[in-house]
């Protein structure tokens, strides 16, 4: 079928509904909405036998869904209006929820309904852009493809939604920051939840420190006297906040007003300053039992298996995290066991940490400390050879990060992930020893092509061309006990001394051919081009990326593939743009 994306940009849920779409055999083309008329000169161009909306805050034109098939994909169960949905979810403590396919009509979010899906939420609260990377997500693909397959159908008429009829869902307004709003005297769980509601975009307005300021990225931690609001601890750049009757780490704020510094999401720490220089730093060894909440970095050990979890937030990397990343691998490295497994959080690595880049003072000097420390990371990997290591990628990941789990020697995906395997797009050439762990999965030519028309690939695409070794069904903590329970038989292999053998003998010929030295050198050459010449325009897209302003046009080839139709053309280049 002949499928038009229209969304307001090309995120992780548009992404994921086009890699999975065009794996079915569609002809897929993304069109970001701008003004009606380019919506109107999309569908005119394209002629879609249906237009799909994954992720859209816009209406679409009256006469384009007078005229063509037009399904919304709604994160709300039957009968929800709005555009807080998620927000309103969490923060109700509403004990399950859903994606409804909607037929667009004047009233948004109103339509005859074509297909809908519920999942159970968590007691424990969501964060929401967890919530929305996840289940929403996975909900949302599955709707699509029964969506395509009753578009297919000529008989099928969606259903109205019957007034009569007893829903989950409800008209819900706008969540504004009043509704958001606690008192940091309030119980521990009432703050984590409207937090935790507000997670990714656009957080709750507070004040920390007399600094007013948005807070994200909230986890329990351990109740200590004294006043709520005041800060007991930092951590990591985290600060650990009182409350009524316990304690919050915050990971990251971002300050209300610019006069007092740049409005970027940073480490909490970082935004605030010289207000808590005073306070005591708390620092756990990385080998330390359950962590009280808060923890971006952890090191267990499972028999002959080591496991290194790191989870940063969007999975950006700043400098500071990059060095402590690189230890961190030391340390597993140094120990006993037979494989290591590099385990991701709610994002797997998306690469270098460009919102604090931003903010310094000095930020190319502090994007080539980065990019440095995160080449550092990568080295550690590639080098460790009298263990075998496996990445498991339980979530997404980008730019650099999927170069830093090329380095290991198996890479394990969990079905869902969408991988973005391109620098382009931000203005970079690239570095993580990309030239290096790229070409040896999948050879030169399909190494050009991902680095050069800047795509996503589902997790099936990346199984195929050799970019990951296995692809895991699953929630995520099936994928989880999976990876384990592999990593556990390739430690009591038979064959495993002689595999680490043949890995050190790779490796050392692979040295004699060509250093691994010289990959770096050569790609830190072409970086700081890049960064202090600005030659591709990194600090407009950065600064772009950031602030959440649209992206500039970056400079990638506009070649097609043999074979390739001008609507395939049209969706590279509506990609490109989006991406």
């Amino acid at each position: 079928m002949r499928i038009l994306l229209l969304c307001s940009s090309f995120n992780g849920l548009t992404q994921r509904v086009w890699t999975e779409l065009r794996a079915d055999g569609h002809e897929v083309v993304v069109q970001t909405a701008g003004s009606d008329d380019i919506v109107r000169r999309a569908v005119a161009t394209v002629d879609p036998e249906l237009i799909l909306c994954p992720f859209l805050r816009e209406r679409v034109p009256d006469d384009v869904w007078r005229t063509r098939r037009t399904v919304i994909l709604h994160p709300g169960p039957e009968g929800d209006h709005g555009p807080s949905s998620l927000d309103w979810a969490i923060s109700g403590a509403e004990p399950d929820w859903g994606v409804t396919a909607l037929e667009a009509i004047a009233d948004m979010d109103a339509g005859p309904i074509w297909a809908t899906r519920t999942f159970a939420l968590p007691a424990d609260p969501p964060r929401k852009s967890a919530l929305y990377a996840g289940p929403v997500t996975d909900a949302a693909v599955e709707l699509a493809r029964e969506v395509v397959a009753r578009a297919a159908n000529p008989t099928f008429v969606p259903r109205p939604l019957d007034p009569t009829r007893p829903v989950r869902g409800r008209l819900r307004p706008t969540m504004r920051q009043t509704d958001r709003a606690f008192s940091w005297s309030d119980p521990t769980e009432h703050v984590l939840r409207r937090i935790r509601a507000a997670d990714g975009s656009p957080g709750v307005r507070t004040v920390l420190a007399g600094l007013p300021v948005s807070v994200f990225d909230a986890h329990r931690g351990p109740a200590t006297p004294g006043e709520p609001g005041t800060i007991a601890l930092r951590r990591h750049g985290a600060v650990l906040v009182r409350t009524g009757d316990g304690a919050l780490w915050i990971g990251q704020l971002r300050r209300v007003s610019a006069d007092d510094g740049p409005r970027v999401k940073l480490p909490a720490a970082a935004v605030l300053g010289d207000r808590v220089a005073h306070v005591p730093e708390s620092l756990e060894p990385l080998e330390a039992g359950e962590a009280d909440g808060y923890r971006e970095i952890a090191y267990r050990r499972r028999g002959a298996v080591g496991v290194l979890s790191f989870d940063f937030p969007n999975g950006a990397m700043s400098t500071t995290q990059c060095h402590r990343l690189a230890a961190a691998v030391r340390f597993a490295a140094a120990q006993d066991t037979a494989v290591i497994v590099l385990r991701g959080g709610q994002f797997f690595s998306n690469g270098i940490h460009l919102g604090v880049i931003e903010a310094r003072p000095d930020p190319a000097m502090e994007a080539w400390r980065n990019i440095v420390a995160i080449d550092d990371v990568c080295r550690e990997i590639i080098t460790c050879t009298h263990q075998l290591v496996v990445t498991a990628m339980n979530a997404n990941a980008g730019a650099g990060g999927v170069m830093l789990g090329l380095g290991a020697d198996e890479v394990l995906l969990r079905d869902g992930v969408v991988l973005n395997a391109h620098y382009r797009t931000m203005g970079l050439s690239g570095s993580e020893y990309w030239t290096y762990v790229l070409p040896r999965r999948v050879g030169a030519d399909e190494a050009g092509r991902l680095t050069g028309e800047c795509l996503p690939i589902g997790a099936a695409e990346a199984a195929r061309i050799g970019l990951a070794d296995r692809v895991l069904p699953g929630s995520p903590a099936e994928f989880d006990a999976a990876v384990l329970d592999h990593a556990a038989r390739l430690a009591t292999s038979p064959g495993l001394a002689n595999r680490l053998a043949a890995k050190a003998a790779a490796r050392a010929a692979d040295e004699q051919r060509r250093p691994l030295e010289t990959y770096r050198v050569q790609e830190l050459a072409e970086m700081s081009r890049d960064i202090f010449d600005d030659r591709y325009g990194f600090a407009a897209a950065r600064h772009a990326f950031v602030t959440k302003q649209p992206a500039p046009a970056a400079p990638v080839p506009a070649a097609r593939r043999s074979g390739e139709t001008g609507r395939h053309a049209a969706l590279r280049e509506a990609a490109h743009q989006a991406v």
